[in-house]
């Protein structure tokens, strides 16, 4: 495993890392959770990334985290790993349970600290802009955060281009620098690429991809059809069905095509692609088995791209 250095300042983290959003909570089997969190810190995998609404239900993969922690972490492990979550989506009905004010941040970080029994998380998120609440309430509330050592570091999370320059901003005058952006990039979701990227580069601050894989359409998974156990199946889940389009699926057999040429699967050279920029600090992977874990992991054994293969893959992607 390689470390990059985020943004400006002395963290270092894994070029990928684990995020705990599907698979991890109440409805799940605890037993595979607990072994792919210890199979990727075993794997050099030190950031562990939630967020307060992870389950389902809602919080329960923090509750799960805690446990596994508890057996498997104690004393100076903690020292050993990154742990982030994040407030900014609904938790809890009524007016104090969603969005950007102080009240619900502050809140939910004391909250995500009890259900995961730490002292501390290493990164506490703004998981979102919120339209509403005055950005430097927000920004305050992440500054608070830190000054009273129950984050290490302040991030954000889906902010666009100018929301971003101006979070930064803000933090910088209160003290406390932003540390990360957590932003959805993959070669299907492009966006971060119109500005946000060189924000992030202009003021110093790490980026950490969400969603490499596109759901799951990155992999070997549509290539022949829609499988009864994918994500795009799934009424409840994230990937809708009218997203794998033809044309969609026609990208991903001619991108699988490149990824074989490299001896790669799909989902190792779609991670690769996005490590290929130095401003990507790391990739958040998801991983329903150890197996899973593990050749996503092996992506880092090339990360590589010649200039006709990069040609190839902007020509497929359109």
């Amino acid at each position: 495993m390689k470390y990059n250095r985020c943004g400006k300042s002395g963290l270092l983290l894994p070029q990928i890392s684990l995020g705990l959003w599907h698979n991890f909570g109440s409805v799940d089997h605890f037993e595979n959770g607990e072994n792919i969190v210890k199979a990727a810190f075993d794997k050099g995998i030190t950031h562990f990334d939630l967020a307060n609404n992870y389950g389902p239900v809602p919080g329960s993969a923090e509750t799960n985290f805690g446990k596994i922690l508890k057996n498997n972490f104690q004393g100076n492990l903690r020292d050993e790993i990154v742990i982030s979550t994040k407030a900014g989506y609904t938790m809890w009905e009524g007016p104090y349970g969603d969005w950007g004010s102080r009240k619900y941040l502050l809140s939910s970080l004391d909250q995500s600290l009890k259900r995961m029994n730490l002292d501390y998380v290493d990164i506490f998120y703004s998981h979102r802009f919120d339209p509403e609440t005055p950005l430097e309430e927000t920004m305050m509330a992440l500054d608070y955060a830190v000054r009273s050592g129950k984050a290490l570091y302040a991030g954000i999370s889906n902010y666009n281009a100018e929301q971003t320059r101006e979070a930064t901003e803000i933090l910088k005058r209160l003290g406390t620098p932003c540390l990360i952006h957590q932003v959805k990039y993959s070669m299907f979701v492009r966006e971060p690429e119109a500005g946000l990227l060189d924000v992030l580069e202009e003021k110093g601050v790490g980026c950490i991809a969400f969603s490499p894989l596109a759901q799951g359409l990155l992999t070997d998974k549509y290539l022949t059809g829609i499988p009864e156990n994918s994500r795009a199946f799934n009424p409840n889940g994230h990937l809708q069905l009218e997203e794998v389009s033809d044309v969609k699926v026609q990208k991903i057999i001619a991108l699988n095509e490149i990824a074989k040429e490299r001896n790669q699967s799909l989902a190792q050279m779609a991670l690769a692609w996005l490590l290929k920029d130095n401003r990507i600090t790391s990739v958040l992977i998801g991983a329903s088995s150890v197996g899973q874990l593990n050749n996503n992991i092996d992506s880092l054994q090339n990360l590589d791209f010649s200039v006709d293969e990069l040609k190839k893959i902007e020509r497929i992607l359109g």
